[in-house]
This record gives structure tokens, sequence and C-alpha cells, in this order.
């Protein structure tokens, strides 16, 4: 089968040695700058991916699919309302909770905590924290023992150890013939939990049963948590739920309840893209360069091309095709490499940390000791496609000029 004229062309353009050698070195600088910036792109992008993936994971493993709450703060008849809730289809568990905030203090050490009472044998079908326990575990929160376990970050920083008495002030108010005094409460350190997120140095889970009469509450609680079958159809299910619930209860799912995060997460992989978006551009921009002096090198081929009877349109083919052909050597080239790269970035890394005996990322900082790495399809062809764009558009201005070549002008001194 034969080639169409112009990619026929085009091919021989690509693959003859210029005249002039510096062309050819423009050209092959410019394939080998989209093939560079493909590859960072990709690589980049699929970090990012692991990143978000790492840290949305801890922080949702540790988020309820589902919280129910009530604008009053306090849910009364929950256990009917838990009855109705497990009629959905898409609800496999549930539980209550009790949460407020206080301060924790001991010794000379205060901290602004938040306290959230649990029912141990039911949080563990909701969370992971059962898993992260460091010391003690979760089911030492016994029910009239004013047991707490803390994050672990949160027990460094108030120098508390297993056994050590802690003191509990919440902003209720207690009053007394000595006058208004806020409530305090004694707790003893039952163990502590790591999950390497900010819960580490804010939270202290208690007792369902000590957390309502800490803060007063009867046996109301705070809200139910709920786990589905799906977490990604939580923000469907709470919909349903919302339209269902009595007045003044309120279904909110999982990227609702830390919102400036997830926020966070899809601006910074918006502005890694765009930032090295401009590594393909400025490859583009060299691609323009040596598009512009072949078409000068190739002026008598043009010329002799057009008394020959072919058509302006037919020269542009030609060069926006060689142009192509170009980018797409280099978008392939760096599709591969940065696909390869992606995969063994994170064994990469590792083997570079015990060779070199350097920590790349601080557990303080990034939650994780290692580069995690994920790639999504979509991420790819959007990098091709930008890429192929780009280059389309360097290709657009010398196959402009090279369809204004005059024959008769170029020939004559030939």
């Amino acid at each position: 089968m034969t080639k169409p004229l112009p990619l026929f062309i085009a091919w021989r353009y690509t693959r003859a040695k210029s005249r002039n050698g510096f062309i050819s070195f423009i050209s092959l600088a410019s394939m080998l700058g989209i093939a560079l910036g493909v590859t960072v792109l990709i690589t980049a992008l699929s970090v990012m991916n692991g990143f978000h993936k790492e840290l949305s994971t801890r922080v949702m493993s540790l988020l309820p699919h589902i919280t129910i709450n009530s604008m009053s703060r306090s849910i009364h008849n929950w256990q009917t309302l838990k009855t109705k809730l497990h009629a959905n289809k898409h609800i496999l568990q549930s539980a209550p909770f009790v949460q407020g905030e206080a301060l924790l203090r001991h010794n000379q050490s205060t901290a602004f905590v938040v306290v959230r009472g649990i029912e141990p044998k039911l949080e563990r079908n909701i969370t992971p924290i059962a898993k992260k326990m460091v010391t003690g575990k979760l089911d030492d929160l016994i029910s009239g023992k004013f047991g707490v376990i803390l994050g672990q970050d949160l027990a460094d920083n108030l120098g508390v150890e297993v056994g050590n008495k802690v003191v509990v002030i919440t902003p209720n108010i207690n009053f007394s013939i000595a006058g208004i005094a806020p409530r305090l409460k004694r707790f003893t350190v039952v163990g502590t939990f790591r999950v390497k997120y900010q819960y580490d140095s804010t939270f202290a889970l208690i007792n369902l049963k000590d957390a309502q009469k800490l803060f007063s509450l009867n046996n109301a609680i705070t809200g139910l948590q709920l786990k589905l079958s799906d977490m990604w159809q939580a923000p469907s299910v709470a919909r349903q739920l919302n339209q269902t619930l009595p007045f003044g209860y309120h279904a909110y799912d999982w990227s609702l309840q830390n919102p400036n995060f997830f926020k966070a997460l899809k601006m910074e992989k918006m502005i890694m893209f765009l930032m090295l978006t401009l590594v393909i551009a400025i490859a583009a921009f060299n691609l323009l360069s040596s598009q512009v002096m072949l078409v000068m090198d190739k002026r008598k081929d043009i010329a002799i091309l057009r008394t020959i009877g072919m058509k302006t349109g037919t020269i542009v083919r030609i060069f926006i095709l060689q142009g192509l052909i170009v980018g797409f050597i280099g978008t392939l080239i760096g599709t591969v490499c940065g696909l390869l790269l992606s995969f063994k970035i994170t064994d990469l890394t590792n083997y570079l940390q015990k060779l070199l005996h350097v920590q790349f990322l601080s557990t303080d900082v990034y939650y994780v000791t290692f580069i995690p790495s994920h790639i999504q399809i979509m991420d790819v062809v959007g990098v091709c496609s930008i890429g192929m764009l780009l280059c389309f558009l360097a290709t657009i201005y010398p196959a402009w000029r090279a369809s204004k070549i005059h024959p008769v002008r170029v020939l004559r001194y030939e």
C-alpha cells in the first residue's frame, strides 16, 4: 500500500540528513526535549497520584463513610434512628459517638484536644483505629473506668505514658457554692495510637458512656458513623438519606468532612501539571525553530514541487506532518520512559536511600517513608494529547512560511 504523497515526503525529510548539520541537531534536540518533558510530566503526575492515594487512604481510613449529626448537637433517640438507617441496603455497619472539645492537662503541660467517646466493639467495624494502637488496646476503654487513649504525638507533647493521670477540662459549666467553674475530670492513660496524621496530636479517645457523663448528655450521642459497602457511593447515599431523615438531622459523606484537604490535593496536582507542561512547551518552541530552519533549507525542493503543480495546501500538510512525526516520536519515547520510571520509581528511590544512607522524605511532613507512584491512564492520555497539540501548534507557522515561498524567485538563482 503506497503512502499519501505529503506523508511520504514528510517522512523522507524526517529521515534524511539536512545539508545544514545544525538543523538536524536542533530537530533531534527538539525530539529529545519533548521526550524529556513527557517523561518528567508522566512521572511527576504518577508520584503526585501516589502521594494523594496514600494520604487519602490514611485520612479516609479514619473517617466514617457517612456521619449523621443533629442541629441540636445531640441525638436522643439514636437507637431507633440506627434501626431505620440499616434498612438502606448500602449501609453495612454503624457506631455511635460523642465528640467535644476540651483541654488536656498533665503537670505543667496543657494541650487542646478533640475528645471522642466511642463504643470499642462497634468502633472497630467503622475505623481501623484498633490496628493502629502503639500501646494498650481499644478494649481497655471500659465504661466507668475513665480511661483515655491518646494520639502518640499528643502523649509525647504532654510527657505522659500508660498509667499516668491526665485532667480533662471541658467547656461545660459546674455550679457550686464556690461559684461557676469548668467541668474537670481525671482520666487514666490506658494506651496510645499512631496513624501518622494530625489525629496523632489532637485526638483523645474515651468510652462512650464516660463521654456522655463528661459532656452531660445523659444517654444522648453527638452522631452516628456509617460504613457502606462501597465508600465511593457515599455522596449519593448521603443525598438519599438527607431526603428521608427527620427534620434537624443531616448526613454528610467523607469528602465533606475534610473538604480543604481534598481540594488542596487537587489544586497541587493541577499546579504541578501546568508548571511541567512548560517543559514540553519549551521543547515545542525548539521544534518551531527547527521547522523554520528546515523550510529555509528546503526552499529549492519546495520551489520544484510548486513548479510541477503541487498545491500550497499540500505543501502545508507536508511540513505539518513532518513536525508531527518528530513530535510523535518524542512523545512516544517520553511515554514509554515515563511509564517505566513511574513503575520503578519506588524501588529506585528505596535503593538510593539505602545506598546513600539518607531519608528523602520526613514522616513528620509527608506521613510516608517512601515515594509512592500510581499511574492513571487518563493522566497519560492527557499528557500525550498536550504534547501532540503543542507540537501541532509549533508546525503551523513554518508550514505557512513554506506555502508562501515563490518558486520563480528561488529557482532564478539556481
